[in-house]
């Protein structure tokens, strides 16, 4: 089998530690000077790009409650709503749409197959095995995913990556995308889950309030729509991205910790703020949703996109 694997690395860490960095060397007197820093330019490498209608096919790995599967299911099918003309604004769906900018065309998202494993494999997964898993399903014009449970552990969860996107060849070596995420609730909150949880480093400021109420998922929710943006703009390596093939930025892990105006290191923007729970989001959904959606890094204005 061969296969390429990308991560979605926890560069938060690095995010909220620039926060803290100042403080820490007061006592040397320096000069400071304002530095412009560098822009984002996530190039084109020449590659195909995930276009047309795209199924994304799930395989749930472990426990989860019906409401947990809503949440998610519910916010994929909250991508490519159907009988709409345009997307309305502060939606899942005007998030998605920034993914038409890339060669101008849209990525239409169905829910397809959906798959429950009562861990055969066991409570530690490695890459092969994720890469088996996504096996289960079609291999044409799909995104193949894998979601763990809360009690699952996997290859470099928590320490490289909250998430992955990768591409392997599957029958008559037809290659196809496929993706993981993991509910980081027990292992890593901190990390996988920001900013419904505090983070392991940098200013303890009190955590957002989850908009479905369930730290775990509603953190799952904010990797799963990184690496579907990856898979889409990036699938085979020859998308849209910055810096090495093997660990690159891409539409939306260039924007790393960014979901609202005003976000700095430790601090994810000014949100909506739902008046009855309390809960912070930016973008509505199906069937009444709420969610934190993470910027997006816009081609036509190379600059990172939050909704809020």
């Amino acid at each position: 089998m061969v296969a390429n694997v990308r991560f979605v690395t926890i560069t938060f860490s690095l995010f909220v530690l620039l926060a803290i960095l100042p403080g820490s060397f007061s006592a040397i007197p320096r000069k400071l000077a304002l530095v412009k820093p560098e822009p984002i330019v996530l190039k084109y490498h020449k590659g195909e790009l995930l276009k047309g209608n795209t199924t994304v096919n799930l395989l749930w790995y472990g426990k989860f409650t019906p409401s947990q599967r809503a949440i998610v299911v519910d916010f994929l099918k909250s991508l490519s709503p159907t009988g709409r003309r345009g997307p309305p604004p502060q939606t899942v769906a005007s998030w998605w749409s920034t993914t038409q900018k890339y060669l101008g065309s849209p990525s239409t998202i169905a829910v397809g197959k959906q798959v429950s494993l009562n861990y055969p494999l066991g409570k530690a997964l490695n890459d092969s095995q994720i890469q088996a898993l996504t096996s289960k399903f079609s291999h044409v014009n799909t995104v193949n995913l894998v979601l763990t449970a809360s009690d699952v552990a996997v290859e470099d969860f928590c320490m490289n990556s909250c998430g992955t996107h990768g591409w392997t060849r599957g029958r008559k070596a037809q290659k196809y995308a496929y993706a993981w995420v993991g509910n980081a609730v027990s292992q890593c909150p901190g990390e996988c889950a920001w900013p419904f949880h505090r983070p392991i480093v940098g200013p303890q400021t009190p955590p957002l309030v989850a908009p479905n109420g369930d730290v775990g998922i509603d953190g799952l929710v904010i990797n799963l729509a990184t690496v579907l943006a990856g898979a889409v703009t990036n699938p085979f390596d020859g998308g849209y991205f910055q810096g090495p093939p093997t660990a690159p930025l891409e539409a939306v892990s260039a924007c790393t910790g960014i979901f609202g105006s005003g976000a700095y290191p430790g601090f994810p923007g000014t949100v909506l703020v739902d008046k009855t729970t309390g809960a912070s989001y930016n973008a509505r959904g199906a069937n009444g949703r709420e969610y934190l959606l993470p910027a997006m890094w816009d081609p036509k204005t190379s600059t990172c996109k939050p909704l809020a």
